[in-house]
């Protein structure tokens, strides 16, 4: 079964993103300027910007949107019956995409720095 046109969009949007934050983050630290920075990586600088701006946008529409309530939270589904599989843990998919796998025995503090991190 072939996965919806939205679904195909919505990962490339999610693989996008990511790349530009990684990009981003790595520009900041190049301590290059931005112009530089792209030449450098071949990159579009208006693209840059435009990243730069959609992802800061997203960001403080995460801060700011309003509390769920407990049923909004979180559900779950069984994903697989399997013995082995199971044995591994859990597999979190975030409401963009992005994949979580956390092992039996994880850290309960360590889990929520990455949660909150994350969020960021």
């Amino acid at each position: 079964m072939w996965p919806e046109c939205g679904e195909m969009d919505r990962k490339q949007d999610v693989e996008k993103a990511r790349y530009w934050q990684v990009t981003i983050r790595e520009g900041a630290r190049s301590r290059l300027s931005i112009r530089e920075f792209c030449r450098r990586r071949k990159l579009n600088v208006s693209q840059f910007y435009w990243w730069q701006r959609r992802l800061k946008e997203s960001r403080q529409q995460r801060k700011t949107r309003k509390p769920t309530t407990a049923s909004e939270q979180a559900s779950f589904v069984l994903v697989s019956k399997n013995e082995e599989s199971l044995a591994a843990g859990i597999e979190l998919v975030l409401g963009d995409g992005r994949r979580l796998r956390i092992s039996r025995g994880v850290d309960e503090e360590t889990l929520r720095a990455v949660l909150a991190a994350m969020e960021n």
